[in-house]
């Protein structure tokens, strides 16, 4: 499948808080990356109509429509980028994959391991381009730790430690939505935070052996939404509570294949914590520490310093030597959340136009799967979990 000449035509599914993320990075590569790898804002698809027609008008869209099936099936759409709850991940990307469309789609790739192995299947059964999107792979500041990591810079590696702290749902009085249900999100903190961990510390340390974890929802009911946008939502007015049936937060051990250790948490109940995700790495010939907060920044120890001047240097990754810096602003003048998509999109579209594999792709997607499934398992088994007996 080839690129036509004027550009590889995308149709969006979701116009919320991740639908507005893509739009705006899919704007943002052609402006910034290669000219010559045109993404084109074909259609963008909704339920609502009014909503969707807004959306289409306010980012950019060239046309929309309020059924995913009709989008996909539209002859003038090369990519489904699927941006929609959890629970619609795998319907509509096997049908786009039997339609022959490339697909983007956001994590967690689907509700469970089993979901996310039939996408896959279809997707390679196809012979389509497949990603998922773990936009925080595409950090400057992660993809350089990546680089210490490969090029031996910290030895051997003992620990991952990862954290995602967050505190939205605090107040037992926010609304439930589509978050807090389990027959829409799949779980709670655990998939939709602990995904990211789990593909970063596959990313920067290699495939997980076994698990051993434990969920808790702190809040077992909540009042029914109204609405719901990103990380707010409204209450309808009305008494009626709704029960929750996620986890709140998640706690897990790991031991990876290579003999690191691996500790992991998410939770939405750390006050004071908005997008608190952060990681460190520790080997044999040095560290590395990140926070997303402070997204530009990498912390790097060297063992080999002299004696009296060793301690964590800070590394601005802000410079074009380090990985996407170089096609933003001048050095030291730092880039943000929304660039993360621009990169992940760039590599997708660049990995279409040049027919090469996607990274990552929907076998990263199955492998978090399983590792989450393994967890969810360990928790309710009280016992470790070998991950690929799930």
């Amino acid at each position: 499948m080839g690129v036509a000449k004027n550009g590889l035509n995308f149709g969006l599914i979701g116009y919320k808080f991740m639908g507005k993320a893509h739009s705006n990075a899919l704007k943002k590569v052609n402006m910034f990356f290669d000219p010559t790898l045109q993404a084109n804002l074909t259609a963008i698809c909704g339920r609502d109509e009014a909503g969707v027609k807004q959306a289409a008008e306010k980012f950019g869209w060239a046309s929309y429509e309020t059924s995913w099936e009709a989008l996909i099936k539209r002859d003038d759409i090369d990519v489904i980028d699927i941006t929609t709850p959890n629970n619609t991940h795998k319907d509509i990307a096997v049908e786009a994959a039997k339609n022959k469309k490339h697909i983007f789609c956001e994590k967690p790739l689907a509700m469970n391991v089993t979901e996310a192995r039939v996408m896959l299947k279809e997707a390679e059964k196809a012979g389509i381009k497949h990603q998922i999107g773990f936009n925080y792979r595409f950090a400057p500041a992660v993809q350089l730790a990546k680089q210490l990591i490969a090029e031996g810079k910290l030895g051997k590696i003992y620990h991952f430690r990862g954290t995602y702290l967050q505190d939205w749902l605090l107040d037992p009085e926010f609304p439930a939505a589509w978050r807090t249900d389990k027959n829409v999100a799949g779980s709670g903190s655990h998939g939709d935070l602990g995904s990211h961990l789990i593909d970063l510390a596959r990313f920067l340390v290699g495939d997980f052996k076994s698990v051993i974890g434990i969920t808790k929802t702190f809040v077992k009911e909540r009042p029914e939404a109204l609405n719901m946008t990103g990380l707010s939502a409204t209450k309808t007015g009305q008494e009626k509570k709704l029960p929750v049936t996620v986890d709140d937060a998640s706690l897990f051990l790991c031991e990876f294949e290579n003999g690191a250790l691996g500790t992991f948490e998410a939770t939405r109940f750390a006050a004071g914590h908005k997008n608190g995700m952060a990681f460190e790495v520790n080997g044999s010939e040095g560290s590395v520490r990140f926070e997303f907060e402070r997204m530009n920044e990498l912390q790097y120890y060297n063992v080999s310093d002299p004696a009296g001047l060793q301690g964590f240097r800070l590394i601005q990754a802000t410079e074009a030597v380090h990985p996407y810096a170089g096609h933003w602003w001048p050095v030291g003048h730092v880039i943000g959340y929304e660039h993360t998509f621009v990169h992940e999109l760039y590599e997708f579209i660049q990995s279409v136009y040049h027919d090469k594999p996607c990274v990552p792709n929907f076998y990263d997607g199955v492998k978090c799967c399983q590792i989450l499934d393994a967890v969810q398992l360990s928790a309710a088994e009280r016992t470790w979990v070998d991950v690929d007996k799930v």
